[in-house]
């Protein structure tokens, strides 16, 4: 199956609050918040949703077609995704301007205060997947946050193309209107959001969740440590989280789970066992700091699923994938 993941492509910058951001804000008074908190950690990682997505399918032995747009920093970092097994020929250089990044501030109940420049990002709304794959049509799509305008073509481009596409919102959410939400997600085979962005997207399009089931073929709403609702054709099954052996940083936890639910939609298996999949994908970002840090080889894979639950022999097809390099 061809997939080629759109979105982010950039460098975190990830900090830790050795506090609680819930103690600075005043009932009353945020209306006129000004803060600034003092980090003990800062450290700089490889990043952007795409690129985060893209990873984890290449560790599941998927060559992922990554599409986006990058500026003059990205050549060390172009090698770097080639070497663990994705395919960057899709991903536009602009030697203009600086790659795309990202601020992340964690606190010690892991809450994140989170900024992001756009840099060479905001290109991406002038780039087309007939551009950056001109000879292929793919099997999927999925479009995840980058320029708002330009996640507005990309879905309008495989609606017209007849191209099957997961709508992965999820930080553009503030930025879109809840007429842009309800365009962009028409269409969809699937979409994936957390629970907070469920609400949002709720209240601004005026829909309940119900409408939003009816809309798609398949939701899921992720639910931090409960695990994820999987919702296909309207009816609910509930995916549990895998155990974490210790939570260093959620950053990118969520890109993972989708790079897993990918790589088990390519191999045709159960939209349960994607789900559960993506799971322990994300559990593995969580036990370590940066969103492209986490490293496994299949068989280990395999061991930890097998060790809290059944996928009744499906994830034997992941040894005949091409291993990834570290």
């Amino acid at each position: 199956m061809d997939i080629i993941v759109t979105g982010s492509i950039a460098y975190d910058y990830l900090m830790r609050f050795p506090g609680r951001f819930n103690e600075y804000f005043i009932d009353g008074q945020m209306h006129q918040v000004s803060l600034s908190f003092l980090v003990d950690e800062m450290t700089k990682h490889w990043g952007g949703i795409g690129a985060n997505i893209s990873y984890t399918l290449g560790l599941l032995g998927h060559r992922a077609k990554l599409m986006g747009t990058v500026g003059r920093d990205f050549g060390d970092y172009r090698v770097r995704l080639e070497s663990v097994g994705i395919d960057t020929s899709g991903v536009r250089e602009h030697a203009d301007v600086f790659t795309a990044s990202y601020f992340a501030n964690t606190d010690l109940e892991n809450n994140t205060i989170s900024s992001f420049y756009s840099g060479a990002m905001a290109f991406s709304k002038d780039f087309t997947i007939a551009e950056a794959y001109p000879n292929l049509k793919p099997d999927m799509v999925i479009i995840s946050p980058s320029d708002p305008l330009a996640m507005t073509y990309l879905t309008k481009e495989c609606r017209e193309r007849d191209i099957p596409f997961i709508y992965d919102p999820s930080q553009q959410i503030p930025r879109l209107t809840g007429e842009e939400l309800l365009s962009d997600m028409q269409g969809a085979y699937a979409m994936v959001v957390n629970a907070y962005e469920a609400e949002i997207i709720c209240k601004k399009t005026n829909q309940s969740l119900e409408d939003l089931k009816r809309r798609l073929e398949l939701l899921i709403i992720t639910q931090g440590k409960n695990g994820s609702h999987v919702y296909q054709k309207g009816e609910l099954t509930q995916v549990p989280a895998f155990g974490c052996k210790e939570i260093k940083d959620p950053t990118g936890a969520g890109d993972a789970f989708r790079g897993g639910l990918l790589r088990g939609l390519a191999a045709g298996w159960p939209i349960t066992l994607c789900a559960m999949v993506g799971s322990l994908c994300a559990s593995y970002v969580l036990e370590n700091v940066g969103t492209q840090t986490h490293h496994f080889t299949i068989p280990e894979f395999i061991e930890r699923f097998r060790s809290e639950h059944d996928d009744q022999g499906q994830l034997d097809s992941l040894l005949q994938a091409a291993p990834v390099t570290k």
